[in-house]
């Protein structure tokens, strides 16, 4: 017994050790001593040598491997024995409880041992022992016991989990997190959600997990606590896919009207990300956007919005949708500035493709627009003004009514540079150049470049670690830059351009500069703000760019 104390107490004090001085733990000649106290006959030694080699294999996991088989063959020991036979380890009838928890969490370290099918096959029979026990019946009604034994059970689960390579386990494992999501515990139910977040990840057991899809959105709507909504939402998402994305999606989207304002803009990026993950009709895709902004405006980040936009732009098929539904939208009493930077932005490009019904004619959408100007933040009517610019090239007949907005004090006089600046060039703009200029210049935005989502990108900033890698990977374009056109005052040139149009309202990267013939003519697009004199200079150098002063 002394020996034993002698040795438990050694491996602790190595242990603490470890962690405030590593280099000096030495390597080789101990490994596999240390290793073999895994065999020791006392369990308190086990129990101490468990946590020293856990982490030990942390800092050298080749080196230890050698504590896989141990560890196994001294799990089967234990979940096999009856809990009369480790009375002075027996914790409410649970067989040491602790030291199986160390022993489970310690082969989580390693891949399963496929090299040795032997060592493979008591594994999964110790981790089939501990489902089949979890549904015994109790052998006591004190929680103690229920602790002892789902802290057993919990571990077993994400060692199935991590090895991902039992189908039968995986599926079992589900069923089993299954019947605790209406256990009366609210810790039970916790825990339950999040380890079948990690099992809707594997494709063995995602269907699986499929199954309990109405008890969780139940949770998501009806749980006392928020952590436990917020595990709920988490796994809806990890187990959404094509079959019940829409469903799935509606439903969050409900739920999100009477959220917590904690969690409401993790379910917005999360809807978004579902939303175009899988859209098989992107206009779908738009209206969830839509509905996201008008039910949670304030939580929608800029990527969101910027996403709509540029998944519009890239497809033909939607733009015309988009279009009509943002007109509709607008029309709303009540409307959030991200609604109002949405329509700008997608009438200004595609107003014209609903122009041809009166009730949305182009003077009704100008003034639909121009309701909203005063009630938005000077970067919202710096957007604005870009669109009227792309409305004095899709519909001349409101020219004048345009113009006068760029001439109001509060514009061309603003406080705010941007505003002024856009005024003056656009006001300038629309005066002197030619129907073929302002077509040049204010054509329709080219499509976007493809690259990983910019909004899947802000998620796994939120929950790092917490969002699988594989998600989306298409159609995803630089972060818009919506003061880009105050970087570069506008230039136009005459010249036969290829795919030079401006970004005015300043939703893409900076277009990459383009050869230009000798023979362009530059405008004075600013001219004399207040005279309006209509200059025109001429030059046959190859300059093409005008720097105002």
């Amino acid at each position: 017994d002394t020996m034993d104390v002698v040795k438990q107490s050694a491996a602790l004090c190595l242990l603490r050790l470890l962690r405030t001085a590593p280099e000096v733990v030495p390597g080789g000649e101990w490994t596999s001593r240390i290793i073999h106290l895994l065999n020791d006959q006392h369990l308190g030694v086990v129990t101490a040598a468990a946590s020293l080699i856990d982490a030990l294999v942390k800092r050298n996991p080749e080196e230890y491997k050698g504590c896989v088989n141990l560890a196994v063959s001294r799990l089967s020991r234990i979940v096999t024995s009856s809990y009369t036979d480790l009375q002075d380890y027996t914790y409410y009838f649970v067989p040491a409880p602790w030291l199986s928890v160390k022993l489970l969490r310690l082969l989580q370290n390693y891949t399963p041992p496929a090299e040795d099918p032997g060592v493979r096959g008591r594994l999964n029979e110790c981790l089939e022992t501990i489902l089949n026990k979890a549904q015994e019946p109790p052998k006591s009604k004190k929680v103690q016991h229920s602790n002892a034994k789902n802290a057993v059970l919990f571990e077993a689960i994400s060692l199935i989990i991590h090895n991902d390579s039992e189908p039968n386990l995986l599926v079992r494992a589900c069923n089993q997190l299954g019947q605790f999501l209406s256990n009366r515990e609210t810790n039970l139910r916790y825990l339950a959600l999040e380890s079948m977040c990690h099992l809707a990840t594997s494709e063995f057991s995602h269907e699986a997990v499929k199954k309990h899809q109405e008890v969780v959105i139940l949770s998501m709507k009806m749980e006392k606590d928020v952590s436990v909504r917020q595990q709920a939402v988490d796994l809806l998402y990890a187990m959404c896919d094509k079959s019940n994305a829409e469903e799935i999606v509606q439903e969050m989207l409900n739920y999100l009207e009477t959220a917590d304002y904690s969690i409401r803009e993790e379910m917005v990026l999360k809807v978004a990300i579902l939303a175009e993950k899988y859209a098989t009709d992107y206009t779908w895709y738009v209206d969830v956007i839509l509905n996201l902004i008008r039910i949670a405006g304030d939580y929608v980040s800029e990527e969101v919005w910027y996403r709509v936009i540029q998944i519009v732009i890239n497809r033909d098929d939607v733009q015309g949708y988009a279009a009509k539904t943002v007109f509709e939208a607008l029309q709303a009493p009540a409307c959030h500035e991200n609604m109002v930077k949405v329509g700008g932005y997608i009438l200004g490009e595609f107003g014209n493709l609903i122009a041809g019904d009166q009730r949305s004619s182009p003077a009704v959408q100008f003034q639909l627009l121009h309701s909203k100007y005063h009630l938005c933040s000077p970067m919202t009517r710096a957007l604005l003004l870009s669109t009227y610019i792309k409305f004095v090239n899709l519909f001349p007949e409101i020219r004048s009514q345009i113009q006068d907005v760029f001439k109001q004090d509060s514009n061309l006089r603003s406080a705010d540079a941007e505003l002024q600046q856009r005024a003056s060039e656009y006001l300038q703009l629309s005066i002197i150049a030619s129907t073929d200029v302002l077509a040049t210049v204010l054509e329709e935005m080219p499509a976007f470049p493809e690259r990983e989502s910019s909004i899947l990108a802000v998620l796994k900033k939120k929950k790092p670690g917490r969002v699988p890698e594989n998600e989306i990977r298409e159609s995803k374009s630089p972060a818009p830059n919506t003061n880009h056109h105050a970087e570069a005052p506008v230039a136009i040139s005459v010249a036969n351009v290829n795919n030079s149009s401006a970004d005015l309202l300043g939703l893409s990267t900076p277009p990459s500069s383009q050869p230009t013939s000798n023979t362009g003519v530059l405008l004075d697009v600013l001219g004399d703000i207040y005279n309006m004199p209509n200059k025109v200079g001429a030059t046959n150098g190859a300059q093409n760019t005008y720097n105002p002063k």
